[in-house]
């Protein structure tokens, strides 16, 4: 293989190597959200029975993207992680191509919240990438193995166990990167409001008539008015072209007393929102920290809900088999699955303002609230960065040291 072949091997390599590991971590810090999207997976193609496995088959997805992607960009096991890419390509490239015929889902979910794609656009990358899958699949009996394959091996278990343990410890926690609409610092009132001179949807109108007996569409233009003998039948509205959407367009809380209170929660100085999608799929049985902040909340004159997509019923019924001090109100599920990333997690607001999340486990005592809400939220969020500026230095020598290893052991191979 001349020395052109090589580079340009080594660039399809990289490139796809990157989308791959690029694709797969931000799925892997967000396992939450990759089992929400193969859940509708599930439910558009008739495998509702599959649901309860949806977290094990996203985690090992991610891992398996992520693995492949390291694989690939330095240079180990080749063969094998040439036709798992193949193989990857190859199913996703058709899975696309079915989406965007049908959009049985409005976005695959490729990238996780961090690009948003639709499914033509999808398919369209999955086009673009299969090239360099074909060229590096074409050489998969060319490269040349730098250490044993026992070493190897060895490599390609710490990628998967090192993409299973992150993705474990942000299912417990919160992910450090929110690509949320309903990340801290935002201004929900903003979010939601539309920017003067911003687009609308526009839609195109048929008119359906009938004459002796048969119907006939027409459009507002056509219609022929100076004929008196058509008969209305009914009108038929299509979107043309889709407007501006502002970031959050579906946050609403309905108390089953005070009915809609969005904006009493949106007004109030603090406003802690214990946000649980589904009450039914809860398996807690220690409700005291929720009960030490809502009494906290309480005593200080702030607004504290729960917040649920399950049925009043269901929710009243839940509050007093566990004896809790406060009311889940209603709002819509996949709003609250954007919200926090855990089935049972905090958000704090001021006055509007996310300034505080957390999950179910990181719920902080109400001594750190202390008497101004607002620092105390700060100063835990300075804490948690610094935890996880302290996961990603462990992340990145361990990344340094194993990508000096293989420089090291190439450099003796090509010595020899």
């Amino acid at each position: 293989m001349n020395r052109v072949a090589r580079t340009g091997i080594t660039i399809c390599r990289l490139l796809v190597g990157l989308v791959f590991v690029f694709s797969g971590y931000v799925k892997a810090i967000d396992p939450l959200g990759s089992t929400y999207k193969i859940v509708d997976y599930f439910e558009a193609f008739g495998l509702s029975f599959l649901e309860p496995f949806a977290l094990q088959i996203g985690v090992l997805q991610n891992a398996a993207e992520l693995a492949i992607g390291l694989c690939l960009i330095m240079g180990i096991r080749m063969k094998v992680a040439s036709w798992a890419l193949m193989l990857f390509m190859s199913f996703f490239t058709a899975l696309t191509f079915i989406l965007a015929i049908f959009n049985p889902v409005s976005d695959c979910g490729c990238f996780g919240d961090a690009i948003k794609l639709t499914n033509w656009q999808t398919f369209f990358k999955n086009l673009v990438l299969f090239v360099p899958t074909l060229i590096i699949f074409s050489a998969r009996g060319k490269y040349r193995n730098f250490v044993g394959a026992a070493q190897e091996w060895l490599y390609v278990l710490v990628f998967f166990v090192s993409a299973f343990i992150l993705s474990w410890s942000y299912y417990k926690h919160l992910p450090p990167l929110d690509f949320m609409p309903y990340h801290v610092g935002q201004h929900l009132p903003t979010a939601m409001s539309t920017p003067e001179g911003a687009p609308h949807d526009e839609y195109s109108t048929t008119l359906v008539y009938a004459k002796d007996g048969k119907e006939q569409e027409f459009s507002e233009t056509d219609f022929p008015w100076e004929d008196s003998t058509w008969v209305f039948v009914d009108s038929k509205s299509k979107l043309v072209k889709k407007g501006y959407t502002p970031p959050v367009h579906n946050f609403s809380i309905t108390h089953y007393q005070n009915g809609d209170i969005t904006d009493e929660v949106l007004e109030a100085e603090y406003a802690f929102l214990l946000v649980a999608p589904k009450l039914e799929k809860l398996d807690l049985t220690d409700w005291e920290q929720s009960r030490n902040v809502a009494s906290f909340a309480k005593s200080k004159g702030y607004t504290f809900w729960g917040l649920t997509s399950s049925t009043q019923g269901y929710a009243s019924e839940f509050c007093s088999d566990n004896m809790l001090n406060f009311d889940f109100c209603s709002a819509d599920e996949t709003t609250l699955k954007s919200m926090v990333r855990s089935n049972l997690g905090l958000m704090l607001l001021y006055r509007g303002t996310v300034v505080g999340k957390w999950s179910y486990d990181d719920i902080p005592p109400v001594a750190a609230f202390g008497d101004n809400p607002l620092a105390g939220s700060l100063n835990m969020l300075r804490q948690a960065d610094e935890t996880t500026n302290v996961y990603m230095l462990v992340y990145d020598v361990l990344a340094a040291l194993l990508l000096l290893t293989l420089l090291g052991c190439k450099k003796k191979t090509a010595k020899r």
